[in-house]
């Protein structure tokens, strides 16, 4: 289960690394237990290939999917339909679905909207997928107007330790190891984005020299 370290708040941007799916569940089975029981709804994005095994251990943990997904508390988007419309990623796009999500939890009079997301489509070879890094950043600019958790969950042994610390630097919050706790690590949005689009300016450079 999550465990927090001193009080930081389950709440905002949060990266969740894990080493493997039975990890992230245990993990985040009390998180999104949580929720439920605060009449909260829940939002996740999973990888298509996940989701009857997602679905089976949000029933394995004693949530009751099919009333859950009637009732609209709970939705469950695949990758296709979220960050891969069109089959590619526009990060506008799916940061107005983001915010539109939070708005409807809002809306909806209940405790808002958690979401979770499987962050693995980014590997995909897909128009776009290379803009993760700046999509990730630019959350910073919309979460902290609704307070509420999104949660963005990473499989340590699908990325390479370099994406895995550039991903680490664009989240507030971290869960590794099962411990919540302040990321020394994160760079302020603006900061990073000039970083981000610096690197990007270098490679388009050696490109055209290449």
């Amino acid at each position: 289960m999550v465990t927090t370290s001193h009080s930081v708040k389950f709440a905002g941007h949060i990266c969740a690394f894990f080493n493997n799916l039975e990890e992230q569940h245990r993990v985040l089975r009390p998180f999104i237990k949580d929720g439920f029981d605060r009449g909260e709804r829940a939002f996740h994005i999973v990888d298509p290939e996940l989701l009857d095994e997602h679905l089976r251990r949000l029933r394995d943990a004693g949530f009751d999917v099919e009333e859950a997904m009637a009732s609209g508390a709970l939705e469950v988007k695949l990758w296709q339909d979220a960050y891969l419309r069109e089959n590619r990623f526009d990060q506008d796009a799916m940061l107005a679905l983001v915010e539109e999500q939070l708005r409807i939890g809002s809306r909806a009079g209940s405790g808002g909207t958690r979401l979770m997301a499987h962050m693995e489509w980014s590997l995909l070879d897909r128009p776009g997928v290379n803009d993760l890094l700046e999509y990730e950043t630019r959350l910073n600019y919309v979460l902290p107007r609704y307070d509420r958790p999104v949660v963005c969950t990473y499989d340590l042994s699908k990325f390479s330790s370099s994406v895995a610390m550039d991903v680490m630097r664009t989240h507030p919050v971290v869960i590794i190891g099962g411990v919540l706790q302040e990321n020394p690590f994160y760079v302020p949005p603006d900061e990073f984005l000039l970083e981000v689009r610096e690197r990007r300016a270098v490679h388009d450079r050696a490109g055209i020299a290449n």
